[in-house]
């Protein structure tokens, strides 16, 4: 690849850091944290992406970026205070610079009207462009003697000199000595002389030359990589020596003079030269030092390499397994030596594996980020107040699973700001704030990742669901449904209760289609909803697509494999414990409690369903929502590590099954899918509220 390519694509992979870092602290400053640290690492994340894109002259992207920069800093001096009006734009416009990063990383920016609009809101936010503001831009500044403090309290010092003298370069990329110097502050007590001996008569005067240097005194206590760091983005566009004050003699002093009379007169004829060299307002002597973060060392890998990797692992396993198989049924079996060894070859097998599936596994952060802007586009096209609360966004999945999340949950967040919440008039009428609320939480549960979507709206109307329903011929017109199946229905191909078409989205329009995005993962969707307070969407999904723990077992000669992170235990299986539930249904009695019993075989269609349960072994699981069954197989032949194979893939999609796997033997079989195996007809009673008289 052409070095410069290179460069320009690990700028474009940063800006998504810096995106991600913008979006974060701009949400938290929407929730009231507006301490200085949270403000400038939303500054530094624009400035980040404006200097970066300074460098490979992205003008429509520099420009941009500049206006929120200095809307930003504004914020940081204290001249402009955060309300809510002013996070909107400020979220508009973190949205807008998204835009613009992508469509200049594919080369397609060639109309920046879209971008216009939130330019002139941000001059009218922060005064900019008027005569008032030019009258005022060195009010308060004082000249005389030309040394300026950029302060910040701090404890143990080093000392630096800095000579700066920024380039032609420097300014057409819309960079600014005053933020550099800012920066500075921060990081201690600057001292800042300027020399302005090389400024030329007014007549030789050329406004986008460069003319001014500066001599700057740093007291910190942070090393010098922090100060390097500030001039990343301006290096090649200045000369620049920074040294500890302990190696080089103290400056001779400069030039004294008043420049406030020069300034204003260069101001008429060079506004670029007079902007940058304004100086700031000290920083507010109450803020606390800046604590340096520690950052981890981190590479960047294509995700094809780790892709490769991870089929490698799992080639792995599969053939350790097989080897270990061999052995088995081989001579060797007694042999200690061999025996421990194929036992240390699992156990660094397992160890590989997990380390492997640990670099793909990610937080949904960065996915639940991109809901936070859905929700801001859909809620401004319906004239709607939302709220969007996140829950559990350190959660880690695997970073398949998250990429194919993406368009089901826009769907599901879409439906539920356009029809699951009522109008701020509704909401008002109905006694609820104004502000509607949409919530996504994920957390781990029983070895898989749950991700609920739900909102305070108006809930599902069953009976509009129903009627709809009936009248498309879904269901017959006498069926009496529980209200698990009419939320079902939602599901259905093409089913929908809107009255009116949106070109947003319809409660029930496309589920069908989210539903299968969810169930070719290897995960399940389902609904609870309460009328007059909301609903609920609950999706249930494997940690990984790669490899997983089991339990091998046989049903009728045919070998299946339980999950078992949905095993609870294994039952004792005796006739006196089995109960009939009208026909072919049976529950088992465990611990004075019954819960269903599921037949494997006749479940999957291997064999007919018996009368009469009599043998076999009844493995306890437990589902996604908690609820208990019992599945009925004829043996467990052992536990062991199975690399998933999708079915849906390489063949069909078959009910009750979740994947394939290959044996040790080099025999396919089936994984499980227990949650559809038992099924929502299995639950449609309680087990334990059924007396065990009656259960006969």
């Amino acid at each position: 690849m052409d070095p410069m390519a290179e460069i320009r694509l690990t700028f474009f992979q940063e800006c998504e850091e810096q995106l991600t870092a913008l979006e974060n602290g701009l949400l938290a400053m929407q929730e009231g944290e507006s301490d200085s640290e949270t403000v400038n690492a939303v500054f530094r994340a624009v400035h980040s992406i404006k200097g970066g894109a300074g460098a490979f002259k992205l003008d429509a992207l520099v420009s941009f970026a500049h206006v929120f920069e200095t809307a930003l800093d504004k914020v940081r001096s204290g001249q402009l205070v955060p309300e809510a009006e002013a996070m909107k734009l400020f979220l508009r416009a973190a949205d807008a610079l998204a835009d613009l990063v992508s469509a200049s990383r594919d080369g397609a920016v060639a109309d920046t009207a879209p971008y216009a609009g939130i330019e002139e809101e941000f001059n009218a936010l922060i005064g900019g462009g008027g005569a008032a503001a030019e009258d005022d831009e060195f009010a308060g500044l004082d000249f005389q003697p030309i040394v300026t403090a950029f302060a910040e309290p701090a404890t143990a010092r080093n000392s630096y000199h800095i000579r700066f003298r920024p380039l032609r370069d420097l300014y057409a990329k819309a960079n600014e000595p005053l933020a550099l110097f800012r920066e500075l502050g921060r990081l201690g007590t600057l001292e800042a002389q300027c020399d302005i001996k090389n400024l030329p008569f007014l007549d030789t005067f050329e406004p986008e030359d460069s003319y001014l240097s500066w001599q700057l005194t740093l007291d910190t206590e942070n090393p010098i990589a922090a100060v390097k760091e500030i001039f990343d983005f301006v290096e090649g566009d200045c000369d620049l020596v920074i040294a500890p004050a302990s190696t080089e003699a103290s400056a001779p002093p400069l030039q004294e003079m008043d420049i406030t009379a020069i300034l204003r007169k260069v101001r008429e004829e060079a506004p670029a030269i007079a902007a940058v060299t304004a100086a700031a307002p000290a920083a507010d002597a109450d803020s606390a030092p800046r604590a340096k973060a520690v950052v981890q060392p981190t590479i960047r890998v294509d995700l094809d390499r780790v892709d490769r990797l991870i089929n490698l692992v799992g080639e792995l396993v599969i053939n350790q397994a097989m080897l270990t198989q061999r052995v088995l049924h081989s001579s060797h079996v007694r042999d200690r030596e061999v025996t421990s060894s194929l036992e240390e070859l699992e156990r660094l097998t397992r160890e590989i594996q997990e380390s492997v599936m640990a670099i793909r596994a990610q937080p949904v952060r960065p996915l639940f980020q991109r809901m936070s802007r859905i929700v801001r586009e859909v809620a401004d096209a319906t004239a709607k107040d939302v709220r969007l609360r996140t829950e559990g966004e350190a959660t880690e999945v695997d970073k398949t699973v998250v990429e194919l999340l993406a368009d089901p949950l826009t769907h599901m967040i879409r439906n539920a700001v356009d029809h699951g919440l009522e109008s701020p008039e509704q909401r008002s009428a109905l006694g609820k704030p104004p502000e509607g609320t949409v919530r996504l939480a994920a957390a781990h549960r029983s070895g898989r990742v749950i991700i609920e979507v739900s909102d305070d709206g108006q809930g599902i109307n069953r009976p509009k669901v129903l009627q709809k329903a009936i009248a498309n011929g879904l269901v017959p017109p006498d069926a009496q449904l529980s209200d698990s199946e009419i939320d079902n229905l939602l599901f259905l191909p093409g089913f929908s209760t809107a009255s009116s078409v949106s070109n947003i989205s319809g409660r029930g329009v496309g589920m069908d289609v989210v539903k299968r995005s969810i169930q070719a993962l290897g995960g399940r969707i389902s609904i609870s909803s309460a009328p007059g307070q909301g609903s609920t969407f609950t999706l249930s999904l494997p940690l990984t697509l790669a490899v997983l723990d089991g339990i091998v077992v046989t049903v009728d000669e045919q070998v299946f494999v339980i999950p078992l992170t949905a095993i609870v235990e294994t039952v004792k299986h005796e006739p006196s414990r089995i109960h009939h539930l009208g026909d072919h249904s049976f529950v088992l009695r465990v611990r004075d409690v019954l819960v269903p019993l599921v037949d494997v075989g006749a479940e999957l269609g291997v064999r007919a369903p018996a009368s009469d349960l009599r043998s076999g072994v009844a493995i306890l699981i437990e589902t996604a929502n908690g609820t208990r069954s019992a599945l009925l197989v004829d043996n467990i032949q052992d536990q062991r590590q199975v690399v998933i194979k999708s079915l849906e893939t390489n063949y069909m999609r078959v009910d009750g099954i979740a994947a394939a796997t290959i044996l040790g033997d080099g025999r396919v079989a089936m994984i499980l899918d227990v949650d559809a195996l038992v099924g929502p007809r299995h639950h449609e009673w309680n087990p334990a509220e059924i007396p065990l008289a009656k259960a006969s």
